[in-house]
């Protein structure tokens, strides 16, 4: 079988964000755990920069215009959470591209694989750049399998504590991708509520379920066994997505969430089984985590297990009250085989 695709880029860590929490020390410190533990055996490449072609199947060619602009002029803020310097641009360009390599890794057969750059992406929206996301990385690769390989639908889960609302709004009208969003609320940015389903032909194949400060592997576990597993099997996606964010974490400095490391680990089982049940490629792409110590433990145990030869059990979860009130609101209006 071939060895699971690792794929990073020195560039990541000229994206220069001085002392903002997402920062370069937070690739520094994964690649330097992963390579204590000798990659883990995964193939570790180099990612190629995006086309612009792919960026602007996502983007209109003027927002990435003037992200390179800013980056050539020396960089500025874009908000006070968005940040570009003279790296930015390249860094961008191979966080996007680093995605697309990771789908065309998968679906030329690797079984699994993990595209670790910066910036983060899930935030990006079509035409706006903010929470410290230039361009949306997962959504570019996610395009990029329906244009250019052939998949049908791909389904999209982001475990990042906070909302991806730039994937969500990029693919808020489509059955083509399904979105699946856990993540505290109310917290930055402020969207995903469970309202929020899609629209038009899109309705229904995005799904929020917002979770309260304080909730731990219990409450994430109990949605990724009991929603978001039945969801893919209904679905039957060609490609499985994960938005890894890991501030979720008990000991992340921007949320109030509590999942330890074991329950990451938990969810990235899940995950690997279901990929492995629906006879699909499974990616991960990294988006936050803040706590450099605890996020480099968990991209660590979260490849371990998804890069395992054999699909690692995941743990047994009871349904959670909340996980419940989703079940029943999505079977109730547009997935009845959940219940």
């Amino acid at each position: 079988m071939p060895a699971p695709v690792l794929l990073h880029h020195p560039s990541s860590l000229q994206h220069d964000t001085g002392g903002h929490p997402e920062n370069a020390r937070r690739i520094a410190a994964i690649l330097q755990a992963l390579e204590a533990r000798d990659w883990l055996g995964w193939e570790v490449r180099l990612s190629p920069a995006a086309s612009r072609e792919a960026i602007a199947a996502v983007h209109p060619a003027s927002h990435i215009e003037r992200i390179e602009a800013l980056s050539r002029r020396g960089g500025g803020m874009i908000d006070m959470e968005t940040i570009v310097s003279p790296g930015s641009f390249e860094a961008a360009l191979h966080a996007a591209g680093g995605c697309v390599a990771l789908v065309d890794a998968l679906l030329d057969g690797a079984p699994a694989g993990a595209s670790l750059h910066r910036p983060p992406g899930h935030h990006a929206e079509p035409a706006r750049a903010m929470g410290f996301c230039l361009f949306d990385n997962v959504a570019v690769g996610a395009q990029h399998a329906l244009d250019a390989r052939g998949a049908r639908r791909v389904m999209i889960f982001d475990w990042d504590v906070h909302h991806g609302n730039g994937t969500n709004a990029i693919f808020h009208d489509r059955a083509d991708v399904l979105f699946c969003s856990i993540h505290q609320s109310p917290l930055y940015p402020g969207t995903g509520p469970a309202t929020d389903v899609g629209s038009g032909a899109g309705a229904g194949y995005t799904v929020n379920m917002p979770v309260p400060s304080g909730s731990g592997d219990d409450v994430f576990l109990s949605h990724v066994a009991h929603v978001v597993l039945p969801l893919a099997s209904a679905y039957e996606p060609d490609l499985l997505l994960v938005s890894a964010g890991f501030d979720a974490h008990a000991d992340d400095p921007l949320a109030s969430c509590s999942v330890s490391d074991a329950g990451f680990a938990g969810m990235a089982a899940l995950m690997r089984a279901c990929a492995a049940d629906l006879g699909v490629p499974l990616g991960i792409v990294l988006e936050g985590g803040y706590d450099v110590a605890a996020l480099s433990r968990c991209v660590v145990a979260t490849l371990e297990v998804v890069g395992a030869d054999a699909p690692v059990a995941g743990p047994d979860v009871a349904v959670h009250p909340l996980a419940r009130r989703v079940l029943e609101r999505l079977a109730g209006s547009y997935w009845p085989a959940l219940v």
